[in-house]
C-alpha cells in the first residue's frame, strides 16, 4: 500500500510539473531546472531550490554508509519527491555498531529486499518534528511497523535512540540518530 502511494505521487508530481503555462508577461530570467534522460526525480538538476533529503543526505560526511544504502535499495528517486518525509537518519558511527559484515551482506543484490525493509523503517510518510512528537507516541513506518517515540527532560528518542539532530528539507526533515533501527 505504502509502495503505491509513492508511486501515485511520484506520477502525480510528474504530470503536474510536466506541464508548462504560458504566460502573458514578458518571461524573467531563470535557472530552470533540468532532468537527465533516462532517469527519475533525483536526476532533476535544480541549483536554485532548497535540497532535498536525498541531496542533504549526499552532502554529509556522516551519512555515506545510508547514501550507499538508499542507492543499493533503489530509493533514491521515491526519497527525492515532493513528500513530505520523515527520515531518521543513522550515522556511519551508528552502522558500524552492527555486526561486522552485516553493512556488506546488505549492499549486496540478493539482499535488496531485505535492506529496503530496514530503510523503510526508518523512513515516515509526513513530517515529524520533535517539537511535536509526544511521550509514548508511535508512528507507523512505511515497512517494518512502529517507532515508539520517548522523551526525556528537553531529549526525544525514537526506539531508544536520541535524535542528536534536525534538518528540515525540501521534502521533509532527517533526524540524525545514532542507532540503525531494526524492524522487529
Amino acid at each position: 500500500m505504502k509502495k503505491l502511494i509513492y508511486l501515485s505521487l511520484a506520477t502525480f508530481m510528474f504530470a503536474a510539473f510536466g506541464c508548462k503555462q504560458n504566460s502573458e508577461t514578458t518571461p524573467e530570467t531563470t535557472t530552470e531546472p533540468t532532468e537527465t534522460p533516462g532517469m527519475g526525480q533525483s536526476g532533476v538538476k535544480d541549483e536554485t531550490s532548497a535540497p532535498n533529503i536525498v541531496q542533504v543526505a549526499v552532502g554529509s560526511k556522516d551519512h555515506t554508509t545510508l547514501v550507499a544504502a538508499v542507492k543499493a535499495a533503489g530509493l533514491v528517486d521515491a526519497l527525492s519527491n515532493a513528500g513530505p518525509f520523515t527520515v531518521f537518519a543513522p550515522t556511519n558511527a551508528a552502522f558500524d555498531k552492527l555486526p561486522a559484515g552485516t553493512v556488506e551482506g546488505l549492499l549486496k543484490p540478493e539482499k535488496k529486499g531485505d535492506l529496503e525493509n530496514i530503510l523503510g523503517y526508518h523512513t515516515y510518510v509526513g513530517s515529524l518534528k520533535t517539537e511535536y512528537m509526544q511521550d509514548g507516541q508511535e508512528f507507523d513506518m512505511v515497512f517494518g511497523g512502529k517507532v515508539k517515540i520517548t522523551k526525556k527532560g528537553d531529549k526525544t528518542f525514537v526506539n531508544g535512540s536520541e535524535i542528536v539532530a534536525s534538518i528540515p528539507t525540501s521534502n521533509g526533515i532527517i533526524h540524525v540518530i545514532g542507532d540503525v533501527l531494526l524492524p522487529k
